[in-house]
C-alpha cells in the first residue's frame, strides 16, 4: 500500500482530533507504520488545531504531509477548514460538518466535498458529543479505502476510551460508517 495522509481538522476543544492518535496506533497494530502530528493555534479561545496522520506499510521516513499531498481530510470548523483545505490534493475527498463548514464553489469543484452532520449525529443519535472522534475514525477509513481493517481500528479505538463508554463508542464506530456509506452511494 503506498503512503495515506489523512488530515483532522477544528477548534480547540472539539473531539475529532483524538481519531488522529487511535488511527496512527491502529496502523501500528497493524503491522505497518504510522504516525501523528498536531499543530494547535491557540486552542484556548477556539482557535484552529490540525491533526495529520502519516499511514504506510514502509518505514516513515519523513513525518509531515506537505501542502497537497493530503488524500482525506475531515472538518468541523471554518476557521480551520479555510486554513488547512490546501493541504488536499486535488481530487482529494474533504468531509465537513454542514452546520459548520461551507466550501465555496470553487472548493466543490476541486475537491470532492461530503457532508456529514457529525456533532449532529453524537449529540442525537448517540447522545453524546464527545463521540464525534470515533464518527471520524470510522468515516475517514471508510473514504480512504480501509486504510487499516474496521477490526484492528475499532479494537484499538475501545482500548483508548473507558470501559463504561465502549458501547456507544461502537455505535459511534457503526454510524460513521454507514453515514460515509450512504454519501458516497
Amino acid at each position: 500500500m503506498a503512503r495515506t495522509l489523512m488530515r483532522f481538522t477544528g477548534v480547540g476543544g472539539q473531539g475529532v482530533l483524538l481519531a488522529g492518535s487511535i488511527f496512527a496506533a491502529a496502523k501500528i497494530n497493524a503491522g505497518g507504520n504510522g504516525l501523528k502530528t498536531s499543530t494547535y493555534t491557540s486552542q484556548v479561545r477556539g482557535g484552529a488545531t490540525v491533526v495529520d496522520i502519516t499511514l504506510e506499510d514502509e518505514e516513515i521516513l519523513y513525518p509531515y504531509a506537505n501542502d497537497g499531498e493530503i488524500d482525506f481530510m475531515l472538518s468541523v470548523a471554518q476557521v480551520s477548514y479555510d486554513q488547512f483545505k490546501y493541504g488536499v490534493k486535488d481530487g482529494g475527498v474533504i468531509v465537513v460538518e454542514p452546520n459548520l463548514v461551507h466550501p465555496t464553489e470553487e472548493d466543490k469543484k476541486r475537491w470532492k466535498i461530503y457532508e456529514i452532520p457529525i456533532i449532529t449525529i453524537a449529540k442525537e443519535e448517540i447522545g453524546n458529543v464527545i463521540t464525534q472522534s470515533v464518527l471520524a475514525l470510522s468515516i475517514a477509513n471508510f473514504m480512504t479505502g480501509e486504510t487499516v481493517d474496521n477490526d484492528i481500528l475499532r479494537t484499538t479505538m475501545l482500548s483508548k476510551v473507558p470501559k463504561k463508554v465502549h458501547d456507544i463508542n461502537n455505535k459511534a464506530f457503526d454510524l460513521g460508517l454507514q453515514y460515509a456509506k450512504e454519501v458516497t452511494a
